[in-house]
């Protein structure tokens, strides 16, 4: 093995994943105040119910829908941040974590476990198929 520093792929998940994930009581904060708006629908990434609200936001109707999903904000918080990690830990080729379990790998075993690839030496992960410097087969 070369003295090449690895990237620890969790430390870049959590680095990734701390980019994207939304807070549970700010979401019901949104859909509180701003939900005639539908402002809490545009943090959680859905566009479309965002936009609806907007379109009705002079009735009441609106406001009252987003009174009633303050309640519901907190799992659906959870649902897209779960997403999130699960599509970010997809492409770093690692398993998805499990919230409140501790870590089972450390570094230094995370990158003993990683294998070399026979044609250019580089080193992969244990669950790919395809070199990612070469593009071999694995």
């Amino acid at each position: 093995m070369s003295s090449y520093a690895y990237p620890n792929p969790q430390a870049i998940f959590y680095q990734q994943y701390e980019a994207v994930r939304r807070d549970e009581v700010v979401g019901i904060l949104l859909a509180l105040f701003l939900g005639s708006f539908g402002i809490h629908h545009f943090y959680l990434r859905r566009t479309g119910l965002g936009i609806l609200y907007l379109c009705f936001c002079w009735t009441a109707i609106p406001g009252i829908l987003g009174f009633i999903e303050c309640f519901f904000m907190p799992g659906r918080v959870r649902e897209f941040n779960a997403i999130q990690a699960a599509g970010i830990a997809a492409a770093l080729g690692i398993p998805a974590p499990i919230w409140g379990q501790p870590v089972s790998m450390t570094p230094v075993a995370q990158i003993e476990a990683m294998h070399a690839c026979p044609h250019c030496h580089q080193t992969n992960p244990p669950s790919a198929h395809f070199c990612s410097g070469c593009g071999g087969a694995l």
